[in-house]
């Protein structure tokens, strides 16, 4: 059968992984779009076995690339999560991990030119209209790789790659509390709906009857929290002005608990239908504010940091991350500036990637 060759760039960003496409070289309408990325992935079999996933929700990642036509921008980052198995596409969300590798990748694939020995890529999330600047290591005009910073879910060390988000309030929605209440009743759950980076229903884990520390392989095989979960998530999408969400993996979920490792706050994070192994980077923003925003579901689980710009440390799965939020307080109530973050990422191959030629033509 013949095959269509699409260049592509493999890399690992943040705790994800997946390939970075320039946007030109995939189809232009969005349901060719996702047919292509579906059998570029191997969406449809758990281990992805005909295409470059890799059998999780945080490795069938795709981002699509592009020079931003904006004054205030360098690079548009399109993303798509697809599905494991279920042959899905969403469009809807955006994934910080995923930023993690925008920076470097535009300037592999020349979208960019290096500025010296610190290169600064203003990216524009398409999906979300959110701006984010990435500082990367660029010595000799080349990506550098190599470094100290160690991000927990990733072995090693590598270069550090500094994000730092702007207009990330009510990304999705338009608003920090898109039900206009901190705190919603849903089905006897007490839930906060934010929507910071990413649109999120935030709960309590002892209201599941959890302890907030279960591992991902516990949470992954307890089929009644998700049974009970679910519901709760689609109707929490419902009120945030989302629709009908039973198809989209936005809004996410999470459970909230003390700290018990030194931390801010202690969290496990829903994709929705399985546990992150780690903490989302849009996860982490989201989750920061809702502890810093008084009158929250997160009240009475932490010691609030003192101060602006204030360290969040969420402790999740695989260890922790931290998130530096320069914020206000005041009548308004919380306000949202910026979030910072420090990522790594790695590029693991590049060259082409073959689709059956029927798969682009729809034939």
């Amino acid at each position: 059968m013949p095959q269509t060759a699409i260049p592509f760039h493999f890399f690992r960003g943040g705790t994800s992984r997946g390939p970075y496409f320039r946007r030109e070289d995939l189809p232009e309408d969005s349901e060719t779009l996702a047919r292509v990325l579906v059998a570029a992935v191997g969406s449809g079999h758990k281990l992805n076995i005909d295409g470059i996933g890799g059998g999780a929700a945080v490795t069938t990642k795709v981002a699509m690339l592009s020079r931003s036509d904006t004054n205030d921008c360098d690079i548009d980052y399109f993303f798509a999560q697809v599905s494991v198995e279920d042959r899905l596409v969403d469009f809807k969300p955006t994934c910080g991990n995923i930023l993690s590798g925008v920076g470097p990748a535009a300037l592999e694939m020349g979208l960019i030119a290096p500025q010296g020995e610190v290169t600064r890529v203003r990216i524009r999330s398409v999906n979300t209209g959110a701006k984010v600047e990435a500082v990367v290591r660029t010595p000799g005009g080349q990506v550098d790789y190599a470094g100290e910073a160690a991000i927990d879910g990733v072995p090693g060390t590598a270069a550090p790659i500094y994000l730092n988000f702007m207009d990330v309030v009510g990304s999705a929605t338009g608003a920090l509390l898109p039900t206009g209440a901190l705190r919603d009743m849903i089905d006897g759950i007490e839930v906060t709906c934010m929507d910071v980076a990413m649109p999120i229903a935030i709960a309590r884990a002892t209201d599941f009857g959890l302890s907030g520390y279960e591992t991902v392989e516990d949470l992954d095989a307890n089929r009644d929290f998700y049974a009970r979960m679910e519901p709760i998530r689609r109707e929490a999408g419902r009120r945030m002005g989302l629709g009908d969400v039973s198809q989209s993996v936005t809004p996410k979920f999470a459970l909230l608990a003390p700290p018990r490792n030194g931390g801010t706050i202690c969290a496990r994070y829903f994709m929705p239908w399985n546990c992150h192994p780690t903490m989302a980077v849009t996860g982490a923003q989201c989750l920061a504010s809702c502890v810093l925003t008084p009158g929250t579901v997160a009240e009475g689980l932490f010691y609030p940091p003192e101060g602006t710009p204030a360290l969040v440390l969420i402790e999740h799965p695989g260890g922790a991350i931290d998130v530096t939020v320069d914020y206000e307080t005041g009548p308004a109530g919380f306000t949202l500036k910026s979030a910072g973050l420090l990522r790594t990422a790695r590029l693991l191959a590049r060259g082409e990637l073959m689709v059956p030629e029927a798969v682009w033509s729809g034939k």
